[in-house]
This record gives C-alpha cells, structure tokens and sequence, in this order.
C-alpha cells in the first residue's frame, strides 16, 4: 500500500461518513453540468437554425449519429479508468491509480488519435451511406470533419472529468465544463455569423468556436491538475505503455461502448418504426425525446454517482456499505424521478406547447399520450439505473451491457415492431418502451440481490504486479 501522496488536494475519500451525503455532493455538481450541455446544445442549434438556416440544422442532425458513436466509444473507455481508479483510490494504492492514470492519457493519444484520422478519412463515405440529401452533403462534410479533428481534445477531457470523479471529485469537472460550454455559447454567434472582425464561416462556425474551447479548456485543466496533483497530472514523461493495465481498461470500457452502440442502433430502429406513421409521429417524437433527455439526467448523474461510491468502498474491501449506498440511492433518484414523471404526465400539454406544438392538435395528441404512457414508468429507468450503477462501479460492465442488449434488442425493439403492426398503432411503440424499462429494472435488481458483483475487477491485480 502507498501513502497517500502529501500534495493531494482534488480526491475525496467515499469509504468513510455519511453515504446520503456523499451522494448529493458528488451526483449535484454532475447533474448541473449535464443540465448546462445539454442546455448548450440547444442554444447552439438555436444559433445556427437563425443565423445560417434550416439546412444547416439538417446538417447537424445528419452528422450527430457518426459523432454519437465516437463519443459512445471515449465514454465507455473513460469509465474503463474511472472504475480502476475508484477502486484502486479506495484501496489506497495510490502507486496503481498513477499508473492507471498515466496509461490512460497515453490510451486516450492512441486511440484518439487513430479516430480522428480514421473519422475525417471516412467521413464523406459515411454521410453517403446514410443517404444525406444533396442540399445538406456539403454543410455536412465540412462540420463533421471539424468536430472530428478535435475528437482527440474531447477524449482526453472525458478522461480527465472521469479521474476526478473515480477519486470522488465532481465540481472541478463542473468547473471545467461551464469554462468550455460558456466560452463556446459567446464566441459561437460570432464564428457563425461573421459579426465584428470575424469571418463568416457558416456553420462551421459553429465547429471551430467548439474546436478552439476544447483546446483552452483541455489546457486550463492540465494546467490545473499538474499544479494541484501530481498522483494524477498529465506528465509526457510518464507515459508508458503498461499491457496489464490496458487489459483492464478494455475489459472494464469495451462492453460499455457495445452497449453506447445498442442504444444509438435502438434508436435509429425505434424512430424508424415512428415515422412510418407519418410526419406529425415523427415531430411530436422529436419533442418527447427531449423530454425524456432531461427526466432521465438525475437518474443518470445518480447512477454515476453510485458507481463511484461502490467502487471505491470495494476496493477500500467495504462491501457492508454498498447496501446504504443502494438503498439511498434509489431513495433519492426514485423521489426526484417521481416528482418529473408527475409534471409530465399531467401537464403534457402545457409542455409540448411550449416547444411549439401547439397548433398541431395531431402532434399533440400523439405526444401527449407518449408523455402518459412512458412517463408513468420513468421510476423503472431510475431504480434500473441505480441498480446498474453497483454492478458498473464493481467493474461487471458486461452484465450491464448484457441487461442493455435484452432491454433493446429482446424487449423494445422487436415489440416495438410487432405491436405497431397490430391496432395499437404508434401506442404499441410506447408500450413497448415502458415494458422495457420495466422487465430491466427486475433483472438488474436479481442479479443485484444475488450478490456475484460484490467481486471488485481489482482483486487479481492487487495480488499481482501490472506487466
């Protein structure tokens, strides 16, 4: 065991205090910073829709699935090192997480590296191969091929956001965050529209104001870190390629990118499915998705939150406490959930109307009975997620992407199909989608009931030395 370095600053221990409280403080900082890019997002098509036109949103729309998958792939890896680094932190072998950490950012170059380039080579074959229409292809190639080049940027900042929180440090990500995505809103309007001194670029705009706050961000944060910690700094020195370590990565983060993937194909299949049912389907669809977007975010921040918390007190060979940290994170998720499912189920209508709908009585009638049928069941996906977030902080992410492939795949993508053939219509879908939050959330708490994640991915290596 190493001693803990004496210039640490950023980490917090999670194996010792109160567990309620170890979760607001770690999951509120990641909920606000989800809630401001998502935020963001909007505002930027916002932007682009007013100042270059509805086209260039078709662009956007036509590039962001190729852009999804690639971000699916640095999440998944990411969590591969948050999960090591959580429990080695817990375990205190402070030695082992610089080691993750090091062979991560060197994992982040490579990789990084080989999409970016990969990407941009095949990005004109892609946006072939998804039919773009003409009147988007050459908005499209352009804003996609930017956003790609500075994928390398975004993977090591998922990374540096996903060591922080593996040692229980989530405001600095926050931080980090509202640096990139404010200076990205000011300075977007201006590479966009060309105002001031500033060229028109268009929509790639829009790419370069998001190329250049990656870069400052990205450099703000090593800075920071390597003044702040050295047992997580970003040190050319030190990066060496360790094979043991890398196993573990790919064997904790590859199940979790497959399952990334599971949920983009899911949703091409799905939105397929809708807008065989015309226009009107396909809009009020659109909306609710945003919807479920938001509702889902405090499930999600909690998960990671659990996650986080589980691997560090199993590592720190705590298993006793991961029931308190279950039990009170489905206490908090679940109550917040219940709330959200509340408003939107009862006012479904005053919501769609104010994403602007309201002239439509047909969208809003499909929308509104998506919004009571699936928002009555957003607690499954919330208890699901806490659930999961146990057997990821433990390390088992292939039992999780096993529940991801049965949810989709077994569950809502076939029934989906099947019942809107029958004459339910476009209410089969929604029914399909709630009975796959259902039937997951049972089997994520079998399988966490029985007890086979108490079994941290640390184990052999705290036995054996990395090669």
């Amino acid at each position: 065991m190493t001693s803990l370095p004496s210039n640490r600053k950023l980490g917090k221990d999670l194996t010792v205090g109160s567990i309620p409280r170890h979760i607001l403080a770690y999951s509120i900082p990641m909920l606000i910073g989800n809630l401001a890019r998502t935020s963001y997002h909007i505002i930027n098509i916002i932007w682009v829709g007013h100042l270059v036109g509805k086209d260039a949103v078709g662009a956007v729309g036509v590039s962001f699935p190729i852009i999804f998958v690639l971000i699916g792939i640095f999440i998944g890896m990411s969590l591969g090192t948050m999960v090591l680094v959580a429990q080695y932190y817990g375990a205190k072998r402070y030695d082992m997480v610089e080691k993750v950490v090091n062979n991560s950012f060197l994992l982040s170059l490579i990789i990084g590296g080989f999409f970016t380039v990969t990407g941009i080579f095949l990005s004109d074959y892609l946006l072939k191969l998804m039919d773009t229409p003409p009147e988007n292809f050459a908005m499209a190639s352009g804003y996609l091929k930017l956003n790609l080049a500075g994928f390398i940027l975004l993977y090591m900042d998922f990374l540096i956001h996903s060591i922080l929180r593996g040692i229980g440090n989530t405001m600095i990500p926050l931080v980090f965050s509202c640096i990139s995505m404010g200076m990205n809103a000011i300075i977007d309007p201006f590479f966009i529209g060309g105002f001031g001194s500033f060229p028109l670029n268009g929509l790639n705009g829009a790419a370069y104001a998001t190329l250049i706050s990656e870069a400052v961000s990205l450099v703000i944060s090593i800075i920071y870190l390597n003044k702040k910690d050295k047992m997580i700094a970003f040190n050319p020195k030190k990066l060496i390629f360790d094979r043991h370590i890398t196993s573990m990565i790919f064997k904790i983060g590859l199940p979790s990118v497959a399952q990334q993937s599971l949920v983009a194909l899911s949703v091409m299949f799905i939105t397929t499915f809708v807008n065989a049912f015309g226009s009107a389907a396909t809009n009020a669809f659109g909306a609710v998705g945003r919807i479920d977007m938001f509702v889902f975010l405090p499930a999600m921040s909690m998960g990671m939150a659990v996650s986080t918390l589980t691997g560090q007190n199993l590592g720190a060979n705590k298993p006793e406490r991961i029931k308190d940290i279950f039990k009170w994170g489905n206490v908090m998720t679940s109550s917040i959930t219940v709330c959200l499912s509340l408003i939107v189920v009862f006012l479904a209508r005053p919501i769609l109307i104010l994403f602007g709908l309201g002239n439509d009585a047909n969208v809003m009638d499909i929308g509104i009975e998506y919004m009571r049928i699936v928002g009555s069941c957003y607690v499954f996906f919330a208890i699901m997620s806490v659930a999961s977030g146990v057997i990821n902080g433990a390390g088992h992410t292939i039992i999780t992407m096993f529940f991801t492939f049965l949810s989709l795949w077994a569950i809502r993508v076939p029934l989906a199909w099947f019942l809107s053939k029958t004459g339910l219509g476009l209410r089969g879908i929604w029914i399909a989608i709630s009975l796959s939050f259902a039937i997951t959330m049972i089997i994520s708490l079998i399988y966490y009931f029985s007890g086979k994640w108490k079994k941290s991915v640390i184990v052999k290596t705290s036995v054996k030395a990395p090669l």
